[in-house]
């Protein structure tokens, strides 16, 4: 099974992808928990230009999918084709969604992506209102970086709430308690 959390920044998707991780582990499963972007070689270009400046829209958009074929060929395949469940924290959806509000046409995105990226048995939409979300980032003690800015996040959140009606995809509302969110997770999943 191949399930992917999805959903703007301060959802809580990294918080969801652990616990969802353990449910399954505690069934017995061997669970691959991984999140793009990756630690890899291109990721340092990419998040040192979050905080610095940003790369070029082309140049920013390569990187993300030179770290996604690397993380596929390297991870993503061989843990499916090992019977692993396998739960990414981000996935190409992010790249249609946060790329897609920098100019860049978030179908053809995904089909580039789908070229080479195997799609989900499970898109897992965390969604949360702009400002609540804002909040959140806040509260942990970040700042929030250009890909966090207002109007950034709510072209983002339009391009996520457009994929809801794909038959893989399932919309969970991510405003309530944690505890809360992660059983409407469970019933999702299930």
């Amino acid at each position: 099974m191949f399930i992917v959390i999805e959903g703007i920044d301060g959802t809580g998707k990294s918080t969801q992808s652990k616990r969802l991780a353990e449910h399954f582990r505690a069934l017995g499963k061997t669970v691959t928990l991984s999140r793009e972007p990756t630690d890899g070689q291109w990721v340092t270009l990419l998040r040192k230009s979050a905080e610095t400046g940003r790369l070029s829209p082309d140049e920013e958009l390569q990187a993300f999918y030179n770290d996604r074929k690397q993380h596929v060929e390297e991870l993503i395949r061989p843990s499916l084709a090992a019977g692993h469940v396998v739960i990414l924290d981000r996935y190409y959806f992010s790249t249609m969604a946060y790329q897609g509000a920098r100019g860049f046409d978030p179908i053809q995105i995904r089909k580039d992506n789908e070229a080479f990226a195997p799609v989900p048995d499970l898109l897992l939409i965390l969604d949360l209102d702009v400002d609540t979300a804002l909040t959140r980032i806040g509260s942990r003690g970040d700042t929030a970086n250009e890909f966090e800015q207002r109007s950034n996040l709510s072209r983002c959140r339009e391009i996520f709430l457009s994929l809801k009606d794909e038959p893989f995809a399932k919309l969970i509302n991510a405003n309530g308690s944690t505890d809360e969110v992660s059983q409407s997770i469970l019933q999702a999943v299930s």
